[in-house]
């Protein structure tokens, strides 16, 4: 697994979360979303939406979607 981690001049960082990072370790967190893991209860199937609610990709599991989400989403 790659992780790309922006650091700006504020101190403020964008990438995509993961826990094979101890960053809690460092101090406070504040975190965003770049976006959000749901169920659908009437499809039957999980869908990653990014912040302004659209559905980006569709999966029958919720690992499938962790998995696109760190091959797609890049930070901004």
């Amino acid at each position: 697994m790659s992780i790309t981690i922006q650091f700006h001049l504020d101190g403020t960082t964008h990438w995509l979360w993961t826990e094979a990072l101890p960053l809690h370790e460092l101090g406070r967190l504040e975190i965003h979303g770049a976006s959000n893991i749901e169920f659908n209860n009437s499809t039957q199937h999980w869908e990653v939406k990014d912040r302004k609610g659209r559905i980006r990709f569709i999966a029958k599991s919720r690992s499938a979607c962790l998995e696109w989400e760190q091959q797609n989403l890049h930070p901004e």
